[in-house]
């Protein structure tokens, strides 16, 4: 029987030895994992497991890692990685755009993956929650519902309606959001963004900010949330 204590990661690469060596250093670090060779099959694998968190590589037959991400983001708001073998590659755009959360290059160091994933689940809640259950008693203490216009976020309940109307964000948006509405008018930078969102204690991609940025606009109003060129993003008050 699994051990349902352990964090259960769903991971989809076509590499037989990528595949195998990654499944065993994770399994080291105390993760349950289920290692599927193509994107089909870690569809099923997904559907009957609802693994904590899916790592997907690009590059995968029968359903490719972006529309597999795309599938789970369909059903799911369970975190997603990508794994892509170039870092400037348009792949990794897509992957995001299509949902995912974050994405490490190959090849990557067996720590560094473990970090990601483990900042991962912090933010979702696992391992000790979003970055802390401090953390998250210091977004919501005295706050209550703030109002931006037409847009209306329950802080206490993890809530966002527009013109009354429920809004779906993952909860790697609804941090973002968070970040941008207890500071609203002030420019926040995409490094700094990096820091509090994504729990990056080293340099990371700012395309990561950039791309949940446009994903956040096109639920909460491309106008809410203003670029501010050289510096970074603020929401409007």
């Amino acid at each position: 029987m699994a051990d349902q204590s352990k964090t259960r990661v769903l991971f989809v690469e076509d590499d037989d030895v990528i595949r195998e060596a990654t499944q065993l250093a994770l399994e080291r670090d105390g993760f349950q994992v289920t290692a599927m060779p193509d994107g089909l099959s870690g569809l099923e694998a997904f559907r009957a497991e609802r693994p904590d968190i899916a790592l997907l590589d690009v590059m995968v037959p029968g359903l490719d890692g972006v529309s597999l991400c795309r599938r789970i983001r369909d059903e799911s708001t369970v975190p997603v990685i990508m794994l892509s073998a170039r870092a400037d590659s348009i792949d990794v755009v897509l992957g995001l755009e299509a949902g995912a959360d974050d994405y490490v290059t190959k090849p990557f160091d067996g720590a560094v993956l473990v970090a990601r994933i483990r900042a991962v689940l912090r933010r979702f809640g696992h391992a000790g929650g979003p970055g802390s259950a401090g953390d998250d008693e210091a977004l919501s203490a005295s706050t209550g519902v703030l109002t931006f216009g037409d847009l209306e976020i329950d802080t206490e309940g993890m809530e966002v309606r527009k013109s009354g109307e429920t809004v779906a964000l993952t909860p790697t948006e609804m941090r973002l959001l968070l970040e941008f509405s207890h500071a609203p008018g002030t420019v926040l930078s995409r490094d700094k963004l990096l820091e509090r969102v994504w729990d990056y204690g080293w340099g990371g991609d700012t395309r990561v900010v950039d791309v949940h940025v446009q994903r956040l606009r096109t639920k909460i109003g491309q106008d809410r949330i203003e670029t501010v060129r050289g510096f970074g993003y603020k929401l409007k008050g």
